[in-house]
């Protein structure tokens, strides 16, 4: 039952894989106009908003986001839990009205559909490269300052082992809070890891179905002034991990 289960997860994987190659092909030469004209940049989060909505529907991942407060507008930088790739292409149509971009692990440039999105419309952190990983810093500067949120996943990937178990937050996210003077918004998602796991893991889980995603209170600009950086982050982890905790005591 274990192998059969396995092989039908990997066959919704490839259903994906299929989906989104073909979204990126047709969406192309509208996102290359954008990337031609930098200052159509804003058009190009409503490009992606439609291909969240695609991917969603074409997926059959249907949304509900359990929210405990009304968002005020931006710019703030949004921290989640990374549960599975899902997490990125789906966030477009949870936060439509807030324009944000990725910082994401430079590793993801490796992938040729990924890296011409990634690079040129998000901000790729080199972390072993001390001069480019301060461009990228500049790079997140500016981008507050147009008026753009930024996205980061602090546990710096997907965990390997025990989803949706957390590990550990690594300091950057809470280190530009505190530099860059702005509100962090705190997001758990608490079904995506179960439809659709990690592709390396071959026959790990994949199938359609509901995904629920909390949003959280914002922690206010003077709540990040007030704590330190590893305050901060044991915080949100501690906001984040809850809804997780409730449905899995046992990992825990």
């Amino acid at each position: 039952m274990h192998l059969i289960k396995g092989i039908l997860s990997l066959l919704w994987k490839l259903y994906i894989g299929l989906v989104f190659c073909v979204i990126a092909i047709v969406m192309y030469p509208f996102f290359l106009v954008v990337l031609i004209a930098p200052s159509l940049k804003k058009l190009s989060f409503k490009l992606f908003i439609l291909w969240s909505w695609l991917m969603r529907i074409f997926c059959f991942y249907p949304i509900k986001k359990i929210t405990e407060t009304p968002l005020p507008d931006g710019p703030y930088i949004v921290v989640a839990n990374h549960a599975s790739y899902l997490d990125i292409f789906i966030l477009y149509s949870i936060l439509p009205k807030s324009p944000f971009v990725f910082l994401g692990k430079s590793e993801i440039l490796k992938y040729p559909i990924l890296r011409t999105y990634f690079k040129n419309l998000n901000i790729p952190v080199f972390r072993n490269d001390k001069t480019k990983a301060g461009q990228s810093y500049v790079t997140a500067t500016k981008a507050i300052q147009e008026g753009w949120s930024l996205v980061i996943f602090p546990e710096g990937g997907i965990p390997d082992d025990n989803a949706p178990r957390m590990i550990p937050f690594k300091a950057g996210a809470f280190k530009l809070a505190k530099t860059l003077d702005i509100p962090i918004l705190p997001l758990t998602y608490l079904d995506n890891y179960k439809l659709f796991s990690d592709p390396t893991n071959i026959l790990g889980p994949a199938r359609p179905g509901l995904s629920r995603i909390c949003i959280h209170p914002l922690i206010t600009r003077e709540e990040v002034r007030a704590a330190s950086i590893k305050e901060m982050s044991d915080h949100c982890f501690s906001i984040i991990s809850e809804p997780i905790m409730k449905e899995h005591p046992e990992l825990y």
